[in-house]
């Protein structure tokens, strides 16, 4: 696995007896380590996404799919190596060539769109919390089964796929992965508008991620949801000057979470003082609301982070 790989996935592995080596920035590098480490010890490479008897098995989640959900229009499916989309694919459209199988990437490493449109130079990967699908260069026979087979492929963004995570914390209470949740992100992004009102599997691939990145993208989810706000503001460093300012955000419904002052680097007098606020709010409605009132108050306000849903002024 590459050195970044989730300690949850680590911990897992070693737990079921596997001897876990950590080698490479990204999955790419591990392989090519891995292959190297086979031949000096007289081992077998399996490839765990591009092997034909590793495709041929995740195909079969094709076939549970349309034993169990009838009248299916789609299944979406996450796309890293290949194995699973291919396998899939071979199975749906063998049965159902009606339904369609759309793949989704993450924007950060699109390695299969890539490889289908014939650029095959591999990719380099960026830090994503899908880190999972996160491959420089997809499997050669992925791409090959897969050829013809796929309807549809789109990539989504990293504030989406940590909307999706947060989504289906809170409404199905499943803890899923980044790579396991871009399917559900490709809804949320508008990625897919024409399977409105369709019926729809969308498959959610994986729980591997850590708690102390499972908290940070919880915040994040819940910042790209207007839920979490930042901004600052210059009040009076006057006695009763913070005091009007944390009076006026408990009127307007919102929850200081974190408050910093800053009086060296203001450039305004100096019985003023800059103060940086991150808030809960419920919703985008309710920060647009938030800002619109504190402008009314306080003429030097920014809040660079956050975009408005409708004009303020």
């Amino acid at each position: 696995m590459p050195v970044f790989a989730p300690l949850m996935k680590v911990s897992c592995c070693r737990s079921y007896g596997a001897t876990v080596i950590q080698h490479g920035h990204n999955i790419q590098e591990a392989k090519e380590y891995g292959f190297k480490y086979a031949r000096d010890h007289g081992m077998t490479y399996i490839n765990g996404f591009d092997h034909p008897d590793v495709v041929a098995g995740q195909g079969t989640v094709g076939l549970e799919i349309l034993e169990e959900v009838r009248n299916i229009d789609a299944i979406i499916v996450p796309v890293g190596g290949g194995g699973l989309v291919a396998g899939i694919a071979v199975a749906v459209k063998t049965l159902k060539p009606e339904v369609q199988v759309i793949g989704v990437e993450a924007e950060s490493c699109p390695s299969f769109a890539n490889a289908m449109y014939n650029k095959h130079l591999p990719l380099e990967p960026e830090s994503s919390l899908a880190d999972g699908l996160a491959v420089p260069t997809v499997g050669i026979n992925a791409v090959h089964i897969a050829h013809g087979k796929i309807d549809e492929l789109v990539s989504v963004c990293e504030e989406s796929i940590a909307l999706s995570i947060l989504r289906l914390l809170e409404m199905e209470k499943a803890v899923v992965e980044g790579a396991g949740a871009v399917g559900l992100a490709a809804f949320i992004s508008g990625k897919l508008p024409h399977l409105k009102g369709k019926r729809v599997v969308i498959i959610l691939t994986g729980g591997n991620i850590d708690s102390t990145v499972l908290g940070r993208t919880i915040d994040r989810g819940l910042a790209v949801d207007g839920r979490l706000i930042k901004f600052d503001v210059v009040v009076s460093d006057r006695p009763g000057g913070i005091a009007e300012l944390t009076t006026a955000i408990a009127k307007s419904g919102a929850s200081i979470k974190d408050i910093f002052h800053e009086r060296a680097w203001l450039a305004a007098n100096v019985f003023s003082v800059r103060v940086r606020i991150v808030a809960e709010t419920r919703d985008h409605d309710h920060a647009d609301q938030f800002f619109k009132t504190l402008a009314e108050k306080y003429a030097q306000l920014s809040y660079p982070d956050y975009k408005p849903r409708f004009n303020l002024d």
